[in-house]
């Protein structure tokens, strides 16, 4: 089940810098874990803001959220989900 999903991070104003740089380094590491498993699909900057755009794959609603509430940005992120499927015009290989 692929899935687009938006998310737009807003932290705390007065988050201390070194928490910021923990939380940063642990989201990398997660992130990159769901990618190497085929999970997170796509990432896309989103210009201008601090957020993204992204394609998952996974097997569920469930398995999706668990991959999104175990982020460590989760308890700042602002996210839409929009259910993905293979448009019928499609002639380009997967």
């Amino acid at each position: 089940m692929l899935f687009l999903v938006k998310m737009q991070v807003d932290w705390p104003r007065d988050m201390a810098p070194d928490d910021a740089e923990a939380l940063q380094k642990a989201e990398r590491i997660y992130s990159a874990d769901l990618q190497r498993k085929g999970v997170w699909k796509h990432l896309w900057r989103t210009t201008g803001i601090f957020g993204n755009v992204s394609v998952f794959d996974v097997q569920s609603h469930e398995e999706l959220h668990e991959a999104l509430t175990n982020l460590p940005f989760y308890p700042f992120l602002t996210v839409e989900i929009t259910p993905l499927s293979r448009h019928p015009g499609w002639v380009m290989g997967d």
